[in-house]
C-alpha cells in the first residue's frame, strides 16, 4: 500500500515535545517528511536534528551560525509554508503567539503544545481558525483527552473534568515552600515535562492555562468546567453527559500518546514502545477537589480568565518572568505569588484586544514583574 508522507514543521524542536515529536517520526519514517525545525538557544542538538531529518528550513534565535544543510527563515514563515500538511505549536511560552497566529492564517492543521497563545488569543485565534479552516489539535495530556472524549458527542456535554497531579509540591505546606528549591520543584512526580511547565504544575497555573484552553477550543463555558487532583496521572480527563453518564480517557502518563494521536488524526496506530495501562498493577485511582487557597495562581487565574480582556496576556508574560527568575535562583517560589499578583493589580486592562494588544500585554506583565524586583 502506497503511504502519503505528511510534510511537518516543527517548532520547538528541541524542547521536550519537539524531541519527542522527532522520536515518533523516527519510529515511523515513512509517515512523515520534515520540511521545517526552529529552536530557541540549543544549536547543537538542531544542528544534529538537522543533519538526521535534513529539513529545507530551520530558525533559530539570536544565532548567526550558518546551517549548509538547510535555510533559515522566520517562525512565521515556518509556520504558513505552503507545503506544510502539520504545524507542531511546541513553543514554550508568548514566543508562540505570532507563529500560531500565522499557521491560524494560513488555514493549517496545528499541533498545539503552546497554551500560551490560545489562552492570551483563544476567541481570537478560533473565530480566525473558522474562518480559514485551520484544525486546533491539543496535545497536553488533558485538553487531548477532552477532545478524544467528545468527538462524535454532538451538542450532548454538560460538564468537562480536567485531571492535575498536584505539582511535585502538592504534599508540601505553605511553611514549607518558603526555602523550596528550584531543583526540587522540577521533580515532577509523574510527567517528565520541560522546566517551565513543570513549575507551572506545582503552582497549578498550566491547570488554569488548561481550562481556559478547554473551553476556547471545544466551545464551553468556564462554569461548565471542573478541575480535580488526580496523583497518579493515569485518568487524564472526563466528559460528563446530560444523561449523567461519564467518559473517561485513561493511559500512563506519557506525552508521546498525545502527541503520537494528534500527528495520526483521524487515524490510530499502534507503537509497541507505549506503555500499557494495566489497572490492576496501578491498583487504585484518587481523586479529590482542588483546594481554594492552595494554589494561589490557580485562583487569581480563574477569578481573571472570565473575560475577554488583556489580563491573561498580562499574566502569561508575568509567569514567564517570574519562573525564570525562581530556576535561576533570583527569587523564592513564593515570591512569584506576590510578583504576578501585583503586576495583575497594576495593569489597565483592554476589552476585546487586538492581536498588537494581546502581544504588548504580555511584553508589558513580563517588564513589570522585572521592574518590581528592582525596586
Amino acid at each position: 500500500m502506497y503511504i502519503v508522507s505528511k510534510k511537518i514543521v516543527i517548532l520547538g524542536s528541541t524542547g521536550s515535545v519537539g524531541t519527542q515529536c522527532l522520536e515518533i517520526i523516527r519510529k515511523f519514517p515513512d509517515d512523515f517528511s520534515v520540511l521545517g525545525l526552529s529552536a530557541g538557544k540549543n544549536f547543537k542538538l538542531l544542528k544534529e536534528q538537522i543533519q538526521e531529518f535534513t529539513p529545507e528550513y530551520f530558525f533559530i534565535d539570536n544565532y548567526e551560525q550558518k546551517i549548509e544543510e538547510s535555510k533559515k527563515i522566520s517562525l512565521e514563515e515556518m509556520a504558513s509554508l505552503e507545503d506544510a500538511d502539520l504545524v507542531v505549536m511546541a513553543l514554550s511560552g508568548s514566543i508562540g503567539l505570532l507563529p500560531m497566529y500565522e499557521a491560524v492564517n494560513s488555514g493549517k492543521n496545528i499541533i498545539l503544545a503552546n497554551k500560551e497563545s490560545i489562552v492570551m488569543a483563544g476567541k481570537l485565534l478560533v473565530d480566525k481558525a473558522k474562518l480559514t479552516g485551520a484544525t486546533i489539535l491539543p496535545v497536553d495530556s488533558e485538553p487531548s483527552a477532552i477532545w478524544q472524549c467528545m468527538l462524535g458527542e454532538g451538542k450532548n456535554i454538560s460538564k468537562l473534568i480536567l485531571t492535575a497531579s498536584g505539582g511535585s509540591l502538592r504534599n508540601y505546606s505553605v511553611d514549607e515552600l518558603k526555602n523550596i528549591s528550584p531543583e526540587l520543584v522540577l521533580q515532577h512526580p509523574t510527567w517528565n515535562m520541560g522546566a517551565k511547565i513543570t513549575i507551572d504544575s506545582a503552582t497549578l497555573l498550566n491547570k488554569a492555562f488548561e481550562v481556559v484552553e478547554a473551553s476556547n477550543l471545544f466551545s464551553i463555558p468556564l462554569n461548565n468546567i471542573d478541575v480535580l487532583i488526580h496523583p497518579e496521572s493515569i485518568v487524564h480527563s472526563l466528559v460528563e453527559f446530560i444523561d449523567g453518564n461519564l467518559k473517561a480517557l485513561l493511559s500512563i502518563p506519557d506525552m508521546r500518546f498525545p502527541i503520537q494521536y494528534a500527528m495520526f488524526f483521524p487515524e490510530r496506530k499502534a507503537n509497541i514502545e507505549l506503555p500499557e495501562c494495566n489497572l490492576a498493577e496501578v491498583g487504585s485511582l484518587n481523586f479529590s477537589p482542588v483546594i481554594s487557597g492552595k494554589y494561589p495562581l490557580f485562583d487569581m487565574a480563574m477569578s481573571i480568565a472570565h473575560n475577554n480582556n488583556s489580563l491573561m496576556s498580562v499574566l502569561v508574560g508575568a509567569d514567564e518572568a517570574v519562573v525564570d527568575l525562581f530556576i535561576n535562583g533570583k527569587i523564592e517560589f513564593l515570591d512569584m505569588n506576590y510578583l504576578i499578583e501585583k503586576t495583575i493589580q497594576s495593569h489597565k486592562s483592554i476589552e476585546n484586544p487586538s492581536l498588537e494588544d494581546i502581544k504588548i500585554a504580555s511584553e508589558w506583565g513580563f517588564k513589570n514583574v522585572h521592574q518590581l524586583i528592582d525596586i
